[in-house]
């Protein structure tokens, strides 16, 4: 149990509780190294005395700490405390949106387009890098007070089908946004979290969700194989288009669906134009239930059925009838002939054939550093038969173009008339690393990913941001001139600059000079008037954020300036104004 007080790591201290689940428990932490606060989440239970949970939740998690956007909670730290495992991330304050849905019931239709843009938006930047959430849902996506919204659990939920979960509430939670291709065992892909983000969408809209049930087993089994219920029979008024992107995104083929997030986000952004509120309603291209989904659904149906008993969810195997018994009987004794018959035949070919038909074994020689042309003279005038493509492989030793190995290797014994294939060496593949510092982290890191290298990009708070650029290099953790393979790793730093609001209505600021702040950093600006006899027309008097407030990309800001005051009508005859 983690107490307040308590120093995690040696650098962590715990300042309270913040959160519990079937994973892990959240604290709110003070960095003492980088006077800051923090999110600590600390793995508990089977999870941390599962190794290759452990193992995989640690390399997925710095993964994801690499993956740089607003809309994604940024990862500081991964580590263990003596078998406390934790991950260290940004601090919000804010609320999940399962708590908003509670409080509310339901978010209007321009609300949940904001939000779902900016999920959508953030999901595609991992997407870009081929990482997948596998978990969205609504107790995974914080919403800030200025409706900043942000994707966590990024590490855990990429580590999750590294074991098998046995924690009810983490399972119920999941499996009302679980993928019919991951109900029916399947792998995940870019389209999963897609799906999961459909029926997120329908539930914010809806305040329901669309497949609901006793157990996590009859949830995956409407995910599966019942429609999507319709949400205009919910919201009448809903436009078509938002309609649309939900039933692409929630198909059941993935075939249906859109290819990434990006595609989605790209959807979002125009669905409320008036030239598609009406369009026609989205018809898929592809069946719904694939073959293998009829066939799991079948299976799980004919296997199980779900009955309560003093609260507790169980699975009980269906009853089989006498007359199934009889001819599942008679099935049996006709297999286990076939199977007996079978068994006969295959030690015929085992014992006897190989006696008749025996051939000398040849050995296959170390070819290793010969030209081609040597290596196929010689397998073909030992018996062997030799491919008729070579397999180019990267070795520091063997000279480029020279024999590295075969296949079958050196030295085992094959029969006259084996195929042989040789791999030839392309040379060294490593690629000498340079010095960075002072080039763009994203330039860098493109240009070594394309060498397979792997990338981490960690964030450092510098004392004095003024000497410093945003998203430039200021060190590395492997030297220049060392040299790095496929899937060696390395660490950029850059510097984590923080950009404040300046006092606006100091004198010193225009309008104009409001506006190209803005740009930068992608704000939107604002402006209003106000009559104010006190200063000059067009003079900055108030700002909607004080000096010092940290700016953040996608808000708004808004000034305010001095108006001239309306000059009284004069009446020309009286000579009176």
């Amino acid at each position: 149990m983690i107490m307040k007080g308590q120093k995690i790591n040696d650098r962590y201290q715990i300042i309270k509780s913040i959160g519990e689940g079937g994973m892990a428990n959240v604290y709110l932490a003070y960095d003492t190294i980088l006077d800051r606060d923090v999110a600590v989440k600390v793995l508990r239970g089977d999870l941390s005395n599962d190794e290759k949970f452990v193992r995989r939740f640690q390399r997925e998690a710095l993964n994801s700490s690499s993956l740089s956007h607003p809309n994604i909670v940024e990862v500081y730290d991964v580590g263990d405390d003596n078998g406390q495992y934790f991950i260290v991330m940004e601090y919000i304050e804010g609320k999940n949106l399962k708590t908003l849905l509670k409080k509310r019931g339901k978010l209007t239709v321009s609300e949940v387009i904001d939000i779902m843009s900016q999920i959508a938006d953030g999901l595609s930047v991992a997407h870009d890098s081929y990482i997948i959430h596998r978990d969205i849902k609504p107790q995974n996506i914080m919403i800030l007070e200025n409706g900043l919204v942000k994707i966590t659990d990024f590490g855990i939920a990429m580590a999750m089908n590294a074991t098998q979960l046995t924690q009810t509430n983490s399972v119920m939670g999941s499996v009302h946004y679980l993928p019919p291709e991951q109900a029916s065992g399947k792998g995940s892909t870019l389209k999963s979290d897609i799906y999961s983000m459909g029926i997120l969408m329908y539930e914010l809209l809806t305040g329901v969700l669309p497949y609901r049930g006793d157990n996590a087993v009859e949830i995956a089994l409407k995910h599966l194989k019942e429609p999507l219920p319709s949400i205009r029979e919910i919201l009448p008024d809903l436009p078509q288009s938002v309609e649309n992107i939900i039933l692409k995104s929630a198909a059941k083929n993935p075939k249906n669906r859109y290819n990434d997030a990006r595609a989605m986000y790209e959807d979002l952004k125009t669905c409320l134009d008036e030239t598609r509120l009406n369009e026609p309603k989205y018809e898929y291209q592809y069946p719904e239930l694939d073959g293998d989904n009829k066939k799991f659904t079948k299976q799980v149906e004919e296997a199980i059925t779900v009955e309560n008993q003093d609260k507790t969810k169980e699975v009980s195997v269906k009853k089989i009838t006498d007359s199934e018994t009889k001819k599942e009987n008679k099935l049996l004794i006709i297999l286990s002939s076939i199977f007996v018959g079978l068994v006969v035949i295959v030690a015929a070919f085992v014992l006897v054939l190989p006696a008749i038909l025996k051939q000398k074994d040849i050995v296959v020689p170390n070819v290793a550093g010969k030209s081609v042309s040597e290596v196929i003279k010689e397998l073909q005038d030992l018996g062997f038969e030799v491919a008729d493509e070579q397999v180019e492989i990267s070795d520091d030793e063997i000279a480029k173009g020279a024999v590295v190995k075969t296949n079958p290797a050196s030295g085992s014994k094959r029969t006259e008339g084996t195929t042989i294939t040789i791999y030839v060496s392309t040379g060294d593949s490593k690629h000498e690393i340079e010095d960075y510092k002072g080039r763009n982290y994203l330039e860098v890191k493109g240009e070594l990913e394309a060498y397979g290298i792997i990338v981490y990009v960690n964030k450092n708070e510098v004392n004095d941001p003024d000497k410093y650029e945003e998203d430039i290099i200021m060190g590395q953790d492997v030297e220049a001139g060392s040299k790095l393979g496929a899937r060696d790793s390395i660490t950029l730093y850059i510097p984590n600059i923080t950009t404040q609001y300046p006092d606006f209505t100091d004198g010193s600021y225009t309008v104009d000079d409001v506006q190209k702040f803005c740009d930068k950093y992608g704000v939107t600006l604002n402006v209003t008037q106000e009559v104010d006899s006190t200063h000059e027309e067009g003079t900055i008097i108030k700002q909607s954020r004080a000096k010092g407030f940290t700016v953040m990309s996608g808000t708004t800001f808004t000034i305010t300036v001095a108006a001239k005051p309306e000059e009284p009508e004069c009446n020309p005859i009286e000579e009176v104004c």
